[in-house]
């Protein structure tokens, strides 16, 4: 039982750490909290499923047109309602209001294109099921969870190891000074923001497999608790992003096992309340 939900969290925290990811590194660049994150990607996800249930296209195709889409959107984001505020040196604040501004606008435009009800994902995988001991680990459960591994691995060696990851490190640490040295930081940013958006895309599709459906309103409460693993892992911090994502899904799981399912998401954030209480700057930032 215990093992079995282990591996359930995990599978439900690998989502949440792709979409934690994506807020940590416009944050990281940036400084701000980009809240229309959710609603992009649950736009590019729906694009790709439509996709699989209209048109018959494979799930690879699906999540491709996920992430192609949720990264257009996300450079549009960035010239329509970052990069003009950005550019009159506008407190954070607007360029906040500015992305719930956008996220609204995606919102109700899915409403329009794809109506307010939950749509059903294909179960492509079928029932099929792997044993191992007391644990019975079905098959989608380990591709989300592989696909989410693989991607926090790649990422994390592709920012700490490439010219353009370390690029993206020095204009989090300091615009100005990147800019000095030579480093386009225009280009990072729109990098920046389309990288986030993709991987969105990714976790999208990985969280309609999960759950079996998707519904246009689970950007909000998805990108909720996106915010809420940044603040825990401590804010620009990826490796923060990444462990505590798993951290929060299987908080969540267990409190369902053990029969307090409505109160799953009361019980997740109560704790997190709690750990910020003790370590204010996260479980993995630096004090200020």
């Amino acid at each position: 039982m215990f093992l079995q939900q282990l591996v359930n969290g995990l599978t439900v925290g690998s989502t949440y750490s792709l979409i934690a990811i994506g807020y940590t590194l416009i944050f990281g660049v940036l400084g701000i909290i980009n809240m229309a994150h959710g609603q992009v990607f649950i736009f590019g996800s729906f694009v790709g499923l439509i996709l699989v249930t209209n048109f018959d296209m494979p799930i690879a195709v699906a999540f491709l047109a996920s992430i192609v889409v949720s990264g257009i959107l996300g450079l549009i984001l960035e010239f329509t309602a970052m990069r003009p505020l950005r550019k009159k040196n506008v407190p954070h604040l607007a360029s906040l209001i500015s992305t719930i501004g956008f996220a609204t606008l995606l919102e109700e435009g899915m409403h329009k294109l794809f109506g307010a009800d939950s749509r059903a994902v294909p179960d492509t995988f079928g029932s099929q099921a792997f044993q191992l001991g007391s644990v019975q680990i079905r098959a989608v459960d380990l591709i989300i969870l592989g696909i989410a591994v693989v991607l926090m691995v790649v990422l994390h060696f592709w920012i700490n190891k490439t010219k353009v990851g370390k690029a993206i490190r020095a204009t989090a640490e300091n615009t100005e000074t990147a800019s000095v040295l030579g480093i386009n930081t225009n280009m990072v940013i729109v990098t920046t923001v389309v990288l986030a958006s993709s991987l969105g895309g990714i976790a999208g599709m990985l969280i309609g497999m999960t759950y079996s459906a998707l519904i246009p309103s689970m950007g909000m409460t998805l990108g909720f608790k996106g915010l809420a693993v940044l603040i825990l892992g401590g804010v620009g911090s990826i490796p923060g992003a990444m462990i505590c994502g798993l951290i929060l899904g299987v908080i969540e799981v267990f409190t369902v096992a053990y029969g307090a399912s409505s109160y799953r998401d009361a019980v997740a954030f109560g704790l997190i309340i709690l750990i910020l209480l003790i370590r204010p700057q996260g479980l993995f930032g630096r004090k200020a």
